[in-house]
């Protein structure tokens, strides 16, 4: 682990970081375990976390048949926005 992964880390907690980072990136409609894959995390922490970002309103759930798809909301997109400026500076 580098210098700047460890400081990061310091700050935030990774994967709930990591995961508002990479609902971010890719703006199609995110599943929670395509989320899980990428950010090295198991379905159902991934889920606990994302529960909990929900009650914070950064993510918002939709229901498309069985499949609930993940977005950000416009308070999580400006976090995910900061934590990568944030990450880019240390």
């Amino acid at each position: 682990m580098t210098k700047s992964n460890n400081m990061f880390e310091v700050f935030f907690r990774k994967k709930p970081a990591m995961i508002l980072v990479a609902l971010k990136r890719d703006s199609k409609n995110k599943y929670g375990s395509i989320l899980a894959k990428e950010v090295d995390c198991t379905y159902s922490h991934t889920v606990k976390i994302l529960q909990e970002m929900e009650k914070a309103k950064l993510v918002s759930f939709e229901k498309q048949g069985r499949i609930k798809t993940i977005t950000l909301t416009e308070n999580g997109t400006r976090i995910a926005e900061n934590i990568e400026k944030i990450r880019s500076l240390l």
